[in-house]
């Protein structure tokens, strides 16, 4: 069966649709070809798929074939059941007639010849030739189809259709097409049966010695390709990966060794995406096929209908996992294959996959997340070849030119070196070139990075290439090492130039360490590196075909030029996938080539994506290899802000990667920019370098308005001291979103050591609300600098400890506002008018020192200091007085002395002793309240008639001003009560048959203190005179009398009413004066007491007497009232809100008017009721005149219409007479006190019904 295998491939090759034989039994195919051929392709075919199920196939080709035609006739059986795929799918018969007998006789019998094979799939198309007009060739025409109907169909299928070629049915072709597919499925379900029976048969013999994989493949590729051709292409997938499985099971089977293939000129190129550059036939051995190629051409068919599938990304993700497959096949074939096969093979493999599927796909064509890994591969298959070709640029030579990054060392260093049977040895003509390898291998000489920055080189090679290249000769000698590096000088840098191996100079290299095959036993010179990459040179030229691959590796222009050209692909593929960072990582190698072609800008741009993700990741080790780089670029292009922010953050990375010279060279840079003219300033974030905390312990706590010092731990990255112009301290309040930050600055220059700081700032006062640090900013000679990084120096359990896992602590605590002192009287009762005595002031601090406070004060009218005397202060005694103060538990331990202390008063302003500070103490100062009028007594037959409280209040005005700068004020006006010693009232205690008056003065004492009353006397006003002696002295003189304090105490006199004439333009005194001589004996800290300018006087220590004087209005005595006024009784029922009712009161004369009147004896009186108008509405007139006879008892009823307005008992109207004086009105009976009004009655007027 494989010698069918050349005419499979050609049939494959010219084959690509589905045969439909036509039996032309009546010559009508030249009339109605060109009406089938335009129903191709098939729009909407449906077909049944390997696992019968139906699949819609759009443009399904198709071609009509006579089955006269030569390409059916010469088949010979085998072939057919060998390539049943080509044969034909349905068979059409034509046929037409137009006369009965003629179609029982003749028609009839040869198409029962025709169709009796029941392996075709056919049906009939009778062609009607009967004009429309002709009526009876019509009817004909239709008596032929049905009896041709009922000849060749049944009820379980159709297998006629007519075609009238005058006038066709439109639905014609649709049956037509019907038909046609259903022919085909039927077809396709038949061979699929078929050729799975053979499969099947061949796959139980695959582990047997009669096993032939070519006919294995035949068959299975015969079912692909039919699967194929009627566009079913996941099922012809689905075989050609069931193919690959058989054949990787079996290609290897103990005891079939094979030859593994690609010894051939040109096998160098990949072949994954062209099945048609080898014929099958040229891969044949024995009874299966070379690996090399075979697994390439399974491959390529597959990668067609993925194409064919519109999947290139699936392409690009199995053809990476191929390459990464077979490039493990060809390293077990490495020893046979030409030199470097497998790096070669590789690289074109890459490329060739890359451009097919880029060209193949389009973007949008996929979901996002496949498009995103289409590029992921897209970039994995441009690193690996750009990982192949840096390693053939190396093996001849170019090694210096590779970037010696950390990713080009990570995946160099771990690929192994080409392993071939024995190392390519030197050409006889090649000495020139050896030269010049030499030449150029002394020329090259490491860059210098930037800031004398001294690094080992990164090695890019698994093992030095001098050794292995010399361990795999066929012939090695046994000399010295220094034949191998020819006497020139050793970097050591772990390349792969002779220096190299220094370490291993002393070793010499034995017979041992070469391959076993071909060792003929010569002794030979050790190859030179030089020669060794001008041997690798010659064999690749040898193994590669490619010429555009052989050019990029011509010349180091070239070399490079490929190079960038790989890595843009693999990061600009990267950054649309995944994948990104490792984008990011091959944008620093093409950087590295533009900053060695000095294109500083471009390379500017690229170490900063590179700078930003290791800095991001934490990767401190590569960014230290790359960031030095930046910065030179940087420097260069005198971006001044950048270099400036790169040299911190190589200050900021760990000490151990640089040296400390090198770190004070960042530091020498950092400080030689900031104090020189910066073109355009910016702020610079240092916060990796410069960090900072609170100190251990609680935070700050500051009252309201309070300033502070606040000491903030620095800790600084820099390799030396370093001053700082300005530094300022941000702090943000934490309940608090409409404030920002406040910047706290540092009065004078720093200096930052190396390590931990402590700097102190003067607070001043901060809100209420708790603060933490929010940043730090300052200036570096013109610099200005930011850092908002937290410290992380102490340990973890430590409170300098600080994480971003952990909440911020706070460094300042601002209580809310709140009484920080008090100031109060040290006495609530009164104190005396007139006179000087001591007002205690009590000072009371709450939890706040008053060290330092000023207390100013300022009285108000009425009241004054005496200035002559100082003012007291002393410690305030708990339970001294009855008033309740409040205050903190004295300090045992505080200075205060237990006498009283003497104060100036200076311009208003006292100056509180610091042992006050801590303590309630109380401030004594002399005050006087003075009074200008008399104090009036109440007439003897009135109601008592107290002096207002008010009259005898005074106010002081205080303020205290405390804190560390008097920041805080204390305001509060205090009110002092002053009033007379005695409140005085008189009464008439008897009237004697003489006339004499016994008038009685009770003298009610109004202060908190002992009165003792030494004399006292009256003077009267005119009209009265004393009986008796009439010194004006009381009747009885129990004298010194003492008045207790709030008791009371009465004297007597005696007194008559005397006509006293009054004299020309002279008015007679209407007032009379009680005075009285006494001395108090009270404490300051409860009331009233002595004057403070009273002294102690006498043995005895008696003071000086005071004198009080009283202002008495005595009226000559009522008798007989004029009129009586009585309240007449409620109604029964009672008062209640909103009813009116009657309020009456009956008047009348009790005595004659002695004034002369009009006619009728009527006099007019005048009469008005009070009331309260919240409480009582009046219908009616309140005030008014009324007619009352001026006889004597004469009566009148007055009736008022009031309406109650509240309910409770109130105060009733009270009625009065204006004209009359109280002393003639007599109450009889008089009104109530107080009147009950009941609530009004309950109303249903606007109750709604329950529910």
């Amino acid at each position: 069966m494989a010698t069918f295998l050349p005419q499979f491939q050609s049939i494959k090759s010219s084959f690509a649709h589905i045969v439909l034989s036509v039996e032309d039994v009546s010559d009508l195919w030249p009339t109605i070809k060109k009406g089938f051929e335009e129903r191709l392709p098939f729009k909407r075919a449906s077909l049944n798929n390997k696992t019968r199920n139906p699949v819609l196939v759009d443009e399904l080709p198709a071609e009509f074939i006579l089955t006269t035609d030569a390409r059916l006739r010469s088949r010979f059986p085998q072939e057919q059941s060998l390539f049943w795929f080509r044969e034909p799918y349905a068979t059409i018969v034509l046929v037409t007639c137009e006369d009965l007998d003629e179609f029982k006789n003749i028609l009839k019998p040869r198409l029962k010849l025709i169709v009796q094979n029941d392996d075709r799939e056919w049906f009939i198309v009778y062609v009607s030739k009967a004009p429309a007009h002709n009526d009876q060739a019509t009817k004909m025409a239709k008596k032929v189809f049905a009896k041709l109907e009922v000849d060749f169909s049944s009820k379980k299928r159709e297998r006629c259709c007519k075609l009238d070629i005058h006038g066709p049915d439109p639905n014609f072709w649709d049956d037509l097409e019907g038909k046609i597919m259903e022919c085909i499925r039927n077809t396709l379900d038949r061979r699929i049966l078929f050729y799975e029976e053979e499969i099947r048969k061949l796959s139980e013999q695959r582990f047997m010695p009669v096993w032939n994989f070519c006919n294995f493949f035949i068959l299975k590729e015969s079912l692909a390709f039919m699967f194929e051709v009627a566009h079913l292409h996941e099922d012809a997938l689905r075989e050609y990966d069931e193919l690959e499985l058989c054949y990787l099971e079996t290609v290897n089977m103990a005891g079939k060794q094979r030859d593994f293939g690609g010894m051939e000129k040109g096998d160098d190129q990949a072949t994954l995406l062209d099945s048609g550059k080898k014929a099958l036939a040229q891969i044949v051995q024995d009874d299966s096929f070379r690996e090399f190629e075979f697994r390439q051409y399974l491959f390529s068919c597959q990668a067609k209908l993925l194409f064919k599938l519109k999947r290139p990304f699936e392409v690009a993700s199995r053809g990476y996992s191929f390459i990464i497959s077979f490039s493990g096949a060809l390293a077990l074939h490495e020893s046979m294959l030409p030199f470097c096969m497998r790096e070669v093979w590789v690289i074109t493999a890459c490329l060739a996959l890359i451009g097919a599927t880029a060209s193949n796909y389009e973007d949008g064509l996929a979901a996002p997340d496949v498009e995103k890994e289409f590029y992921r591969v897209q970039g994995e298959l441009h690193t690996l070849c750009h990982t192949k070709f840096m390693r053939l640029g190396h093996l001849v030579g170019y090694g210096s030119d590779i970037e010696r990054s950390p990713v080009n060392s990570a995946s160099l260093s771990m690929l192994p070196w080409p392993k071939p049977a024995v190392w390519p040895p030197l050409p006889p003509d090649a000495s020139s070139e050896v030269l010049a390898k030499e030449k150029m291998i002394l020329q090259e000489s490491p860059r210098l990075k930037h800031f004398g920055i001294q690094r080992k080189p990164l090695p890019l090679e698994p093992s030095v290439l001098l050794r292995e290249a010399n361990r795999r000769r066929a012939s090695l000698s046994a000399g010295n090492m220094s034949d191998l590096f020819d006497g020139r000088p050793r970097s050591g840098d772990g390349s792969g130039t002779p220096s190299a191996v220094q370490r291993v100079s002393n070793v010499s290299m034995s017979r041992t360490l070469s391959s076993p095959g071909n060792f003929d036993g010569s002794i030979d010179r050790p190859m030179r590196l030089a020669e060794i990459f001008v041997a690798a040179e010659h064999a690749l030229r040898n193994t590669i075909s490619d010429a555009e691959l052989w050019k990029s590796l011509s010349s180091v222009e070239e070399f490079e030029k490929k190079y960038l050209d790989l890595s843009k692909g693999a990061a600009n593929n990267y950054h649309r996938s995944w994948w990104k960072r490792h984008g990011v990582v091959l944008d620093g190698e093409i950087a590295a080539v533009h900053h060695k072609h000095e294109n500083y800008d471009l390379a500017a741009n690229l170490y900063e994506k590179v700078c930003a993700l290791y800095a991001g990741e934490g990767w401190e080790n590569l960014l230290a290899e790359v960031l030095p780089n930046l910065a030179e670029c940087q420097k260069i292009l005198s971006d001044q802000a950048g270099y400036l922010s790169s040299c911190v953050k190589l200050l900021s990375l760990d000490k151990g990667l640089f040296l400390p010279k090198e770190r004070q060279a960042f530091q020498s840079e950092v400080v030689r920019l900031a104090h020189s003219e910066m073109e355009h300033p910016v702020p610079l974030d240092v916060s990796s370098l410069i960090t900072f905390s609170s100190n251990q312990g609680p935070p700050l706590e500051l009252c309201d308005g309070d300033p502070g010092t606040l000491t903030v731990a620095l800790w600084s990255g820099f390799p030396d001291d370093i001053t700082l112009e300005s530094l300022s301290v941000m702090l943000t309040a934490t309940n608090s979103n409409d404030e920002g930050a406040k910047a706290i600055k540092s009065s004078e220059a720093i200096v930052l050591m190396p390590g931990r700081n402590n700097i102190t700032v003067s607070l001043p006062p901060q809100k209420p609300g708790s603060y933490v640090l929010g940043a730090l900013t300052g200036q570096i000679g013109q610099l200005r600098f930011r850092s908002h990084s937290f410290s992380k120096g102490g340990p973890a359990d430590t409170d300098d400890f600080m994480s971003f896992e952990k909440p911020t602590r706070p460094v300042l605590k601002v209580a809310r506002p709140r009484s920080l002192v008090d100031l109060a009287a040290a006495v609530s009762s009164a104190l005396l008018m007139n006179e000087t005595q001591w007002v205690g002031i009590i000072v009371k601090p709450i939890n706040y020192s008053l060290k330092g406070a000023v207390l100013h004060i300022d009285t108000g009218p009425g009241l004054s200091i005496a200035e002559k005397h100082e003012i007291e202060i002393e410690k305030h005694e708990f339970g001294a007085n009855n008033t309740d103060h409040s205050d903190n538990p004295p300090d045992n331990h505080s200075p205060v002395s237990a006498d009283v202390k003497q104060l100036s008063l200076e311009d208003g302003k006292i100056n509180l002793p610091d042992w006050t500070s801590n303590i309630t103490s109380v401030l004594w100062i002399p005050l006087k309240a003075i009074s200008h009028g008399l104090a009036e007594g109440t007439p003897a037959g009135t109601v008592s008639q107290r002096q207002s409280i008010v009259d005898g209040l005074r106010t002081i005005a205080l303020r205290l001003d405390f804190g560390v700068s008097h920041n805080q004020t204390f305001e509060k006006t205090v009110a002092v009560h002053f009033t007379d010693p005695f409140y005085v009232t008189t009464r008439v205690a008897d009237k004697c048959s003489d006339g004499t008056l016994l008038l009685q003065v009770i003298l009610q004492s109004q202060v908190k203190a002992s009165l003792t009353v030494s004399d006292a006397w009256l003077d009267l006003q005119d009209g009265f005179a004393h009986t008796g002696k009439g010194d004006g002295r009381p009747v009885s003189k129990f004298f010194p009398l003492i008045v207790s304090s709030k008791s009371r105490a009465g004297i007597l006199f005696s007194i008559c009413v005397v006509d006293t004439p009054a004299k020309d333009g002279e008015e007679l005194d209407p007032i009379s004066v009680l005075n009285i001589r006494y001395t108090i004996s009270g404490d300051r800290n409860l009331g009233a007491h002595s004057p403070v300018t009273k002294e102690l006087t006498g043995p005895e220590n008696e003071t000086d007497p005071l004198t009080f004087r009283s202002a008495l209005v005595l009226q000559r005595p009522v008798l007989d009232p004029c009129f009586a006024v009585g309240f007449l009784p409620l109604p029964s029922n009672g008062l209640r809100v909103g009813q009116l009712v009657t309020m009456k009161w009956r008047v009348e004369r009790l005595k004659d008017s002695g004034k002369d009147v009009d006619s009728d004896d009527v006099d007019e009186v005048l009469y008005e009721v009070n009331v309260n108008s919240e409480n009582w509405m009046v219908a009616g007139r309140k005030r008014g005149y009324t007619s009352l006879s001026t006889k004597q008892g004469s009566i009148i009823v007055i009736s008022i219409l009031c309406l109650p307005l509240v309910a409770g008992y109130v105060r009733p109207p009270q009625l009065g007479l204006p004209d009359v004086d109280k002393a003639n009105i007599s109450c009889n009976p008089p009104g109530p006190h107080l009147v009950c009004v009941l609530p009004p009655a309950f109303s249903s007027s606007y109750c709604v019904p329950a529910a």
